[in-house]
Order: structure tokens, then C-alpha cells, then sequence
């Protein structure tokens, strides 16, 4: 048992938010609070819980989890739930490395060895697909994600649709699984047009074909297609996920462990999806300590099938990449599209402490894109 003496937080490029949290006897937990675009606010809700929770006791996970999402009245949404999960990741490593143990074990032990992997190839504006998706073969990985479409109107150019089909046709030619992001770019008009005309090409899945704020829309997509409906990176809780699952419009739940409350709200999350026979296939655009949390749920939930990585992706510019900020990247090598099950105590990584606070020094917050049609009308990123 140790009290929380200290929690610290460090800004780094390319847009990642890491937590550090120490007790008095001088153990350590390294979480991410990573929320794209909005790491200020984050920030602020961490200094305020950095002076709360100073002496508490670190082994009491579920009771400042409790404290943290109830304790103010107001509770929920993206900037509470991403300060919550770096604070809750934290808990978690910092526990399992006091025992020397992996965090799946102490959540039960795991159900597999290895686990499937997906990148990214085509950026925001999808372009150049064939010679990205061929990299992606070179470095082991045998399924890709791409967004469908550039910015778009309500309703905009068939043209545009068609350039989606083609760059999925070129990528299932070179024997690769296709996820194909909508990410909640394409309104109701366009996504009922597009998924009719990838139907006949099976997708691995389609991602939010429409804002998850519109749920009865998606239900109603659900009900005219085939196709797997993946959705959940804007949803901050089990009780957020709760009517996607009842009203049956999902197949396959992305939530965000940094997004959604950490470790402790993912496996509630995890369990619910089981209960209704739903896929998980955790959001990870992130950092390698979000990553590294991710597969400590990915190892023990049975309905786990493809984990996102964010190796490479468009996001990770400046020098810095998901093998940054650790001293053992080789945890990340992907073979026949697989990586192995993290080993080692704690998350499984070894943070590279004095990269992390010169890199963090001076690091400005990253600002997300916005995209705007001819008349110069905001268009969803």
C-alpha cells in the first residue's frame, strides 16, 4: 500500500497527453489523456485532481474512479472521462508493477497469446492508397483503415462515392482487410448511397457512417445492410454505449481507453459488448501508454478481434511516432498481422522519462483540422 504523493502531467508532440503518478514509497504508473484538439481542457480537470487526490491510497482504483466521475455532480463527456482515464491507466501500472505483474493479470488473466493488428493508410484527403497499403504489407500487417471520402457536403458529387469503391477494390487486390472510416463525415443522403455501392467489395467494416449523436439514423442503416457497423470513439461511458447496444445498430464497439475512463470503464464496456454478442475493436490513434492499455483489455475479453495502432499515421508528424517515449519499442513489431501479447509488468513499456519532459517542454497543444466547402460552410472533419 502507497499514498499518492505526486501526479504529474506532460504535453508531447505529436499531440499526446501522458500522466504520471507516484506514491511515497516511490512507485510509478504512466497513464494517457490524450483528447485530441481539447488538451488544455484536459489539463485544467487534471489540476484540479492532482491537489484532490494527493494522499490517497493508490491501490484504491475503483474508489477514485468513483470519486472522479460522480464526486462532482456533473459527470461525463470527453474532457472528464480523458482526464479520468490517464489518472486510471496510471493507477493501473503503477499497482501491477508494484506486484511485477502484467495488468491482465490481475483482471482475470488472458485469453489469447497475440492479438490482431490494423494502421492507417490514405491520411484525411484519401489519396495514393496502393503504395501505402503495399508499405503496410512490407511492415507485417494484413489489414488497413482508411477514411471513405474527403470533406463532403450534405449532398455532394457520386463522383466522390465512386473514388471510395476504387481505392477499396485496389486494396483488397493486394490481399488486405479494409476497414473504411465514414468518420462521421458523411451525412445521412451520401452514407445510404456509398454503403449500397460498397456492399458488393465486403468491407472489413464500415466506421460511424453517420455522428453518433444520430443514433436513429444508424439504426436505420443497420437495418438495410450487411455490412458490419463499427462506431464508439465518441462515446464516453457504459452509459453512453448502453442504447447502441440495446437498439441492436452496432456490431463491432471502438471505444477509446483514453476517451472513455480508462482501464477500469473499458472492461466494464468490454462485458457489456459480450452480453449482446458485439465485437471490440478498440479506437487508438493515440500514444503508445493508450496502446499499451488497450491490449491489457484486448488480452482478456473474449469478443476482441483487431486492434487499431496509430504506427505511422497521418497524425504523427514532427519526428515522433508510437515508438517514441520508450525504451522497448520492439514490443510493437507486427508478424502475419499480429503482435505479441505484452509481458511485462505494469502496461508492458518502459517509459523513456527524460525524453518525455524535454520533449514536453515548450510542446503546443494540437489543433484539430476544420475542413470548409466552396461557400466557405464548416464541414465535419
Amino acid at each position: 500500500m502507497g499514498k499518492i504523493a505526486k501526479i504529474e502531467y506532460f504535453r508531447v508532440p505529436p499531440r499526446w497527453l501522458f500522466v504520471k503518478i507516484t506514491d511515497l514509497e516511490g512507485n510509478v504508473g504512466w497513464g494517457e489523456a490524450s483528447l485530441e484538439g481539447h488538451t488544455q481542457a484536459v489539463e485544467g480537470c487534471l489540476d484540479a485532481w492532482a491537489d484532490k487526490y494527493l494522499g490517497f491510497e493508490a491501490d484504491d482504483i475503483e474508489h477514485i474512479w468513483q470519486l472522479s466521475y460522480r464526486g462532482g455532480f456533473y459527470r461525463g463527456g470527453p474532457v472528464l472521462m480523458s482526464a479520468l482515464s490517464g489518472i486510471d491507466i496510471a493507477l493501473w501500472d503503477l499497482k501491477a508493477r508494484r506486484l511485477d505483474v502484467p495488468i491482465y493479470q490481475l483482471l482475470g488473466g488472458k485469453v489469447r497469446d497475440k492479438l490482431r493488428v490494423y494502421a492507417w493508410i490514405g491520411g484525411d484527403r484519401p489519396s495514393d492508397v496502393e503504395a501505402q497499403a503495399n508499405a503496410r504489407k512490407t511492415q507485417g500487417f494484413d489489414a488497413v483503415k482508411m477514411n471513405a471520402t474527403e470533406d463532403l457536403g450534405w449532398l455532394d458529387s457520386p463522383r466522390k462515392l465512386e473514388e471510395c469503391v476504387e481505392r477499396v477494390k485496389t486494396v483488397k487486390a493486394l490481399g488486405l482487410d479494409a476497414g473504411v472510416d465514414f468518420h462521421g463525415r458523411v451525412h445521412k443522403p451520401m452514407a445510404k448511397q456509398l454503403i449500397a455501392k460498397l456492399e458488393p467489395h465486403d468491407p472489413l467494416f464500415i466506421e460511424e457512417p453517420l455522428l453518433s449523436e444520430n443514433i436513429g439514423g444508424i439504426r436505420d442503416i443497420a437495418s438495410h445492410t450487411h455490412l458490419p457497423i463499427a462506431l464508439g470513439e465518441r462515446l464516453h461511458s457504459r452509459w453512453d454505449v448502453r442504447p447502441f447496444l440495446e437498439s441492436g445498430c452496432v456490431d463491432i464497439l471502438q471505444p477509446d481507453i483514453s476517451h472513455v475512463g480508462g482501464i477500469s470503464e473499458m472492461r466494464r464496456i468490454a462485458s457489456a459488448c459480450e452480453t449482446y454478442d458485439v465485437a471490440l475493436a478498440p479506437h487508438c490513434p493515440l500514444g503508445p501508454i493508450a496502446l499499451a492499455a488497450n491490449i491489457q483489455i484486448d488480452a482478456t475479453s473474449p469478443n476482441f478481434v483487431i486492434q487499431e495502432m496509430s504506427l505511422g499515421i497521418h497524425y504523427n508528424v514532427g519526428g515522433q511516432d508510437l515508438t517514441s517515449y520508450t525504451l522497448n519499442p520492439e514490443v510493437w513489431k507486427v508478424t502475419n498481422g499480429y503482435i505479441d501479447l505484452l509481458s511485462g509488468p505494469g502496461l508492458g513499456i518502459e517509459i523513456d522519462e527524460a525524453q518525455v519532459r524535454e520533449l514536453s517542454k515548450d510542446s503546443k497543444a494540437w489543433v484539430s483540422p476544420n475542413f470548409f466547402g466552396p461557400g466557405n460552410e464548416l464541414r465535419e472533419w
